[in-house]
């Protein structure tokens, strides 16, 4: 028998040479263990580097470094720009006089149904369209004059806010003017150009004086408001004519909101009355313009604003949505075909849903854009959906993200259940539980953590997604109505991601717009922070109470 040292193994080397240099390394002074060790530490330092670097760049490109020239910084100063112009004075007005906009729209839509109806009631009758058409709109004359009537009933407003809003917005731009030469001046100063910085010629804004032809005008608004009180008043003793008892239960809430509106001239004299051009604005009016506007308007001619309530709302609406969808279908898949397929099912639906994941979010933008939507729109000209008219919405958005999130939730609930001990289904199934008993009381407890991570890993995929909700949300930055109830489903919607991928790239660097949207980035990770703090608390519970 050959001697120990004289075996060979597949890589041609002697048995004792092979034992003898067995956890050696290329690496001086460590083995091959220890090399691994250090390569994945190397790695996980690596990870930690780069999130810092992540954090540091949207806090410094957000709040920034000083906070007086970051967002909230630059935002307190646009609202004191705001007050000291005028521009808030003017805006009590634009608010009265938008009440009545508000109601016009109201109208609006009544006659629209109205119309809608009228028409194919011509259509029955075998009408030709533009024989329809003049019939609806001469059924509908004696509407459209009184609501002529309601618009109206702002002309004296109007024209008195048109006269003081050009005065508040020239004052506004000799205060951009002035902040703009100061700001040169010390830039000069800070590098050292003496001779510069005194050539800058500074002219301070008199604010008293520019204000004056506004409260100057508050005799001649408090005379427009009893005018337009009056006006309304005789609006509710006629009220709008309605065609029919459905038009009619349609304009129920005219009245209230008359009523309303008249109850609510006295506090917009209040605060107008009372408005004063240099009262303190509170440090944090940046924080909280951001967190409860909801506008976001930039390069305005009037005035900017940044909030972000309604594109974090547009992106929770379209994140519900999609989760709806994906939850039941990933989870269900993955239990369907861990637990109860047949091995060719598993071969033909697994790949099959995996491959989802493959399709670039764009093209199924593009299906959303072409297909989706259109059929959607389809079905509710069949009756099966309620009526809508936006193709590109809520519903749409969060469908389509529904589907790149089952993948996801799918593949990683498979494997939850598949790291399941196979000891607690065989003695589920020894003490006479049957399949669906096991899989409910058994199996799902048991990969409860797992099945909660794959969840929450899918709505991360869904509120970090952006070409498809860009392309199929609709972008309309606004708060859908609540009292629309499930309606809100085909409401055109703007989400965080898709506001940063529209404006990152027009924005001018340092600008209040560029911080502003580092800081719904900045959001939007602490978002992902938190869903994942979350997911590991009630991951840990799970694990403790199937201990």
């Amino acid at each position: 028998m050959a001697e120990t040292s004289q075996i060979r193994r597949l890589d041609q080397r002697p048995l004792k040479e092979a034992i003898s240099t067995r956890g050696k390394s290329i690496v001086p002074g460590l083995n091959t263990d220890e090399a691994i060790k250090h390569f994945f530490g190397l790695n996980a330092l690596m990870s930690i580097v780069v999130l810092g670097l992540i954090m540091f760049s949207l806090f410094s490109q957000s709040i920034g470094l000083n906070p007086l020239g970051g967002f909230f910084g630059q935002s307190y100063q646009n609202i004191l720009v705001y007050r000291e112009a005028g521009l808030e004075f003017v805006d009590i007005l634009k608010s009265e006089t938008g009440e009545v906009d508000s109601i016009g729209q109201y109208l609006a839509d009544a006659r629209l149904r109205e119309f809608k109806k009228l028409l194919a009631q011509s259509q029955q009758a075998g009408k030709t369209e533009n024989q329809g058409l003049a019939d609806a709109n001469a059924a509908l004359a004696d509407f459209d004059a009184y609501a002529g009537k309601v618009s109206g009933t702002t002309s004296g407003l109007d024209d008195i806010v048109s006269n003081l809003g050009d005065t508040a917005t020239t004052t506004k731009a000799m205060i951009k003017i002035f902040n703009d030469k100061q700001a040169e001046k010390a830039l000069y100063l800070r590098v050292g150009k003496t001779e510069e910085a005194n050539k800058v010629v500074l002219q301070p804004v008199d604010i008293d004086a520019s204000v004056k032809p506004l409260l100057d005008a508050i005799p001649s608004i408090k005379d427009a408001n009893t005018k337009f009180a009056s006006d309304l008043n005789d609006l509710l003793s006629q009220p709008p004519p309605a065609l029919d008892a459905d038009m009619k239960a349609q304009l129920a809430g005219y009245d209230g909101r008359i009523r309303a509106l008249i109850a609510a001239i006295p506090g917009y004299e209040k605060e107008i009355e009372t408005w004063n051009p240099h009262a303190p604005v509170p440090w944090y009016a940046g924080f909280l313009e951001f967190l409860t506007n909801t506008k976001w308007l930039t390069a305005s001619s009037w005035q900017d604003s940044y909030g972000i309530l309604p594109l974090f709302v547009g992106s929770l609406l379209i994140s519900v949505v999609a989760l709806v969808i994906a939850i039941p279908l990933g989870v269900g898949a993955g239990i369907y075909i861990n637990q109860i397929a047949t091995p060719w099912e598993q071969q033909l639906v697994k790949p099959a849903i995996e491959f989802i994941s493959a399709i670039p979010s764009v093209v199924l933008g593009f299906f959303g854009v072409a297909i989706l939507g259109e059929s959607l729109i389809q079905l509710s000209r069949w009756g099966i959906l309620p009526h809508f008219e936006q193709r590109l919405n809520i519903l749409t958005a969060g469908i389509l993200l529904a589907f790149m999130a089952i993948p996801t939730i799918f593949t990683l609930t498979e494997d939850a259940i598949n790291n399941v001990p196979r000891a607690l289904k065989e003695a589920s199934y020894a003490l006479g539980a049957n399949r669906l008993q096991t899989i409910w009381r058994i199996i799902l407890p048991a990969a409860l953590s797992g099945v909660i991570s794959a969840v929450l890993l899918g709505f991360g995929r869904v509120i970090g997604e952006t070409m498809v909700v860009l392309l199929c949300a609709g972008n309309r930055i606004a708060i859908p109505p609540m009292s629309d109830g499930l309606m809100i489903l085909f409401q055109p919607v703007h989400t965080m991601t898709g506001i940063i991928a529209q404006e990152l790239g027009e924005a001018e660097n340092g600008s209040i717009e560029w911080h502003a949207l580092f800081m719904v980035g900045l959001v939007l990770f602490l978002i992902s922070l938190g869903i994942n703090f979350l997911a590991q608390r009630l991951v840990q519970k799970f694990k403790i109470s199937i201990g």
